[in-house]
């Protein structure tokens, strides 16, 4: 199979959350051409291929499938320049712009290579490939749909995500790996008037620009210097016209913790400070709260953890291995080795060009100068990043799967 031509044919058709029609058609024929038993549309849209392969332990190898609503700028040949129209209706660009593309690549190489190789290990194989990661939570609709009645309940969860570190490089870190993500809508009801005569309305303008600001304080004076948080408001959509004064405004909030505490007290805070400033302002009305995605911390059993990172060790030596530490990014793969009860392991797989990054890094120019994963300049280099993914997944599964 052409990995690098798979790749940029995924990269030029993403697909958003729970529409990832063509991408799974993709996958499942594949997962066929490998003589794999293929499962459908679990969640949705999630496809997963099943290699029975005798006695053994069972491996679940998961990536995930949807891309993002962003205007590509990356300038490649292979750009997405599509359009879809989204869940409330309007026209949006996607993008593959954190990495999924090479999340799917890597796993059906090592799916192809693992089947290629059976004569070599016995268990049984479990390639998850998973909707609605970015928006959805795509690994809990899986199990909420029947995932571990319809396929065997694995005994380890592995997987791993490409960042803009320097491609060929790999690294886990034990214990809280991921922070926990809550987000949510808040919609602030103001009275709607002229612009001309703000003393009959109660503008839900002003009021959201007090909100914003104060939320700017939660983590800078309620959250000790000692713990991780971050508060986010990232989009405020209110009114139509200059000259007229909008009834509502709508803040879209993501809150990260590596604590339960820590994330109660985030919580606590953040609807305190809206409800306050909607007093504050006058509001007739309290203001709605609407959840989205809400994913735990990703924990990476330390045992399992250490296993694998040895396993990579041995693979590709001691100079392409690292401890990325906490990330503040999230996840929602632990909810596939919660449902289960079983260990998960979770590492980061470099795609930044090694120049590139190390230049940047000697300048002190990385946050300007490497795009980040959801940049619309975020660009994996294919090789070696392909090449070490799926070796990555392949080395790391060998480690659960019997010998013979």
């Amino acid at each position: 199979m052409d990995l690098e031509a798979l790749y940029r044919d995924l990269h030029s058709h993403p697909e958003l959350a729970f529409a990832e029609l063509r991408t799974a058609g993709i996958v499942a024929d594949h997962l066929t051409g490998f003589g794999l038993e293929v499962v459908t549309g679990i969640g949705g849209t999630g496809v997963v291929g099943i290699l029975r392969n005798g006695d053994g332990p069972t491996v679940l190898l998961r990536a995930d499938m949807d891309a993002l609503p962003v205007r590509e700028e990356t300038g490649l040949e292979w750009a997405s320049t599509q359009t879809v129209v989204d869940e409330t209706g309007a026209t949006v660009p996607v993008m593959h712009a954190c990495g999924h593309d090479i999340h799917i690549t890597c796993l059906l190489g090592a799916v192809e290579a693992l089947a290629d190789s059976r004569s070599e290990w016995s268990g049984t194989l479990v390639a998850l490939f998973q909707p609605a990661e970015e928006h959805g939570g795509g690994a809990q609709v899986m199990v909420e749909d029947g995932l571990y009645e319809k396929v065997p309940t694995p005994d380890v969860v592995l997987g791993q995500h490409v960042t803009p570190l320097p491609s060929g490089m790999l690294g886990a870190h034990s214990g809280a790996a991921m922070a926990a993500v809550d987000t949510m809508e808040v919609t602030l009801h103001g009275r709607g008037g002229h612009g001309s005569r703000p003393e009959t309305t109660i503008d839900p303008v002003v009021m959201a620009a007090a909100t914003v600001l104060r939320l700017q304080t939660v983590v800078s004076r309620e959250i000790a210097p000692q713990d991780t948080a971050v508060v986010t408001v990232g989009s405020l959509h209110a009114g139509s016209a200059n000259n007229i004064i909008a009834p509502k405004a709508t803040l879209g909030i993501s809150m990260r913790s590596f604590s339960e505490e820590v994330r109660e007290r985030v919580l606590g805070a953040v609807d305190r400070i809206v409800r306050a400033e909607a007093a504050a302002s006058g509001a007739v009305e309290e203001p709605t709260v609407k959840f989205g995605e809400r994913y735990p911390v990703t924990v990476n059993e330390p045992e399992a953890t250490a296993r694998v990172t040895a396993a990579f060790t041995s693979e590709f030596g001691e100079d392409r291995i690292f401890d990325p530490g906490a990330i503040s990014g999230s996840e929602d793969v632990g909810n596939l080795a919660t449902a289960a009860g079983v260990p998960l392991v979770y590492w980061m797989l470099g795609g930044g060009d090694p120049a590139t990054v190390a230049a940047a890094m000697a300048a002190g120019t990385v946050d300007t100068d490497i795009p980040s994963n959801h940049s619309p300049y975020f660009a994996p280099l294919a090789q070696p990043t392909i090449d070490t993914g799926v070796r990555a997944l392949v080395v790391a599964a060998r480690e659960w799967l019997t010998e013979h």
